[in-house]
């Protein structure tokens, strides 16, 4: 009986070890993101020197043994034209100003395009993108979108409309090596962002859904369905 007693004994408790396991487990993911959300507060005050998105490109020029040269300037933003704050609202997110960080509405149209089978559509708020940009990179998968939602709540309640949109103008991708509305200026048109014009801006607006693929100066349709959505926005 005391022989079968410290066998027992001696047999590892894997349940035991398990939980320890996925205890710690969790107690990393908590943290990652624990650390991840004071990042995001952080913006409130900070420029960000760089995002997920800036590294992820980087590497896979070096891992495509490719050359790499980075636009980025950050601008207040008051210095980026209006034209520009308008066309990009009424191009990524109609309702920025009337959501809390999600449009559902939008997300439940993108659902029911998809499901009817056309083009892929994203319903993805700018609180939305900004997070991913920021923070998480433009790897497509179910855990990455659900980390993203979970830090939208956090940007909508630690920076404001008016923060986020300056973040997002400055941050999104606008080309190969090309980040945020000063660069992207420069680089397409040669002036700043402060004296951009309404065609420019709807024009760098149009290239947003694949910047590195698309061009200004051939989003002639797509433009003008842009600024013709200012026109009924007020703008």
């Amino acid at each position: 009986m005391t022989e079968e007693v410290e066998l027992r004994q001696e047999k590892p408790d894997w349940k035991q070890r398990l939980r320890r396991i996925a205890r710690w487990a969790g107690i990393g993911v908590a943290s990652l993101w624990l650390l991840g959300a004071l990042v995001l507060i952080s913006y409130r005050w900070i420029d960000p020197p760089t995002t997920a998105v800036h590294v992820e490109r980087r590497l896979q020029a070096w891992m495509h043994n490719k050359p790499y040269h980075e636009r980025y300037e950050y601008v207040p933003l008051r210095q980026i034209s209006p034209n520009l704050q308008h066309a990009v609202i009424a191009a990524e997110d109609a309702r920025f100003y009337q959501h809390h960080g999600f449009d559902w509405h939008a997300m439940e149209l993108a659902a029911d395009h998809d499901m009817k089978g056309g083009r892929l559509r994203g319903g993805s708020t700018l609180d939305q993108q900004l997070v991913k940009n920021l923070l998480l990179g433009t790897e497509r998968s179910i855990v990455r979108k659900a980390v993203e939602a979970s830090y939208v709540p956090v940007a909508e309640a630690f920076l404001g409309k008016q923060r986020i949109l300056e973040l997002y103008l400055n941050e999104v991708e606008w080309g190969r090596g090309v980040y945020g509305a000063e660069a992207a200026c420069r680089y397409y048109y040669g002036t700043s962002a402060r004296n951009l014009t309404r065609d420019q801006a709807a024009r760098l607006a149009a290239i947003l859904p694949d910047p590195r693929r698309r061009r200004p100066q051939y989003m002639n349709r797509y433009s003008g369905i842009i600024e013709t959505r200012m026109s009924q926005m007020g703008w």
